[in-house]
């Protein structure tokens, strides 16, 4: 795994623009928002396996420019999945194509084509970047959706997955990373073009990218008492049946919800700067009453809440749960890629 940081923090201001820019040059040309102050914070962090790069930047309005002097400077013609998290983007592609891609909307490019993107606000984006030598058998689909932003059935689906990717990427271990390139390349055929079959070759990919929203959901949810498999299918885009068979190695939906619960009251009983009586725990977490939630508590760790309290204020705080959740949860992305 090949990791590279780099970001303009710690340049003087008159220099940040400056640094960014030369940061980039054989790539593209960068221009900032013609408002911009002074400085220029942005930051670029990339890991990389053979043929598949992730990039991650934050950085403020600007627009960037691949034209043919930069591509004849640097002929690299990867294919680049982009998603903005939080800015439009204005984008000029190959044969002067011109469309918007909205925040959280996936597009693809190619660095062999004339480009230009403006971001309108201040930006954080993921790239997911792929060689085209390293992908052949998926070349003619890639290059069929480039130029655009993906409005396939499976859009939704491609946004998570990279924001997936973006998570685990940087802890993916050495021997998984030739596993990477097939799972990457099943879940692109299920997202651009979904038939059976490749819908079945990315089961995994599919079920772990599914469970990455229901993980999320729950955990925005968890004080929430309309916490249920009703909210979860409408914030996770799935179907009961899905999210049933989703969380089945879990316990169920419920079993599922409580243990997250359950999760979050023990981390707060072991801060000792935290005041708030267990009582108020289980109202907060939306348990009936204090002596469910103590009868829960010792079920699933083998102590009370009130020990796990005295322990933190004691200086001895116990344990994170060794327990922590089964199934396909999402902890690293080996975890991602153990189907392939």
């Amino acid at each position: 795994m090949l990791a590279e940081h780099f970001d303009t923090a710690s340049l003087p201001a008159i220099r940040q623009l400056e640094g960014w820019q030369a940061w980039y040059d054989k790539m593209f040309d960068v221009m900032p928002a013609p408002t911009r102050d002074e400085g220029f914070v942005a930051q670029n962090e990339t890991w990389g396996v053979p043929g598949i790069t992730l990039s991650r930047v934050n950085s403020p309005a600007n627009t960037v420019n691949r034209t043919t002097s930069v591509i004849r400077r640097n002929a690299i013609d990867h294919w680049v999945f982009t998603l903005s998290k939080q800015s439009a983007s204005d984008v000029t592609a190959r044969g002067g194509i011109s469309f918007e891609a909205p925040p959280q909307t996936p597009f693809i490019l190619s660095f062999g084509e004339e480009m230009a993107i403006r971001r309108r606000t201040d930006d954080r984006r993921i790239q997911v970047i792929l060689a085209r030598d390293s992908f052949p058998t998926i070349a003619p689909l890639i290059d069929a959706a480039r130029g655009r932003t993906i409005n396939t059935p499976g859009a939704r689906m491609l946004a998570d997955y990279m924001l997936l990717l973006e998570r685990n990427m940087p802890v993916l271990e050495a021997e998984n990373s030739q596993r990477l390139r097939s799972a990457v390349e099943a879940m692109l055929v299920a997202c651009l073009a979904p038939t059976a079959k490749g819908l079945a070759a990315a089961r995994d990919q599919i079920n772990l990218t599914l469970m990455e929203r229901v993980r999320q959901a729950v955990r925005r949810n968890l004080r929430s008492h309309l916490l249920g498999p009703d909210k979860l299918c409408r914030e996770a885009a799935t179907s009961r049946s899905q999210l049933y068979r989703l969380l089945e190695s879990e316990g169920g939906v419920t079993r599922y919800i409580q243990r997250r619960r359950l999760l979050e009251s023990f981390s707060l009983l072991c801060d000792a700067r935290n005041d708030v009586t267990i009582g108020a725990v289980a109202e907060m977490l939306c348990f009936a009453d204090p002596s469910t939630f103590s009868r829960a508590f010792r079920r699933e760790f083998g102590m009370s809440p009130k020990e796990v309290r005295a322990l933190s204020h004691a200086g001895l705080p116990p344990a994170p749960p060794a327990k922590e959740i089964t199934g396909p949860a999402i902890r690293t992305f080996s975890d991602c890629l153990r189907a392939f």
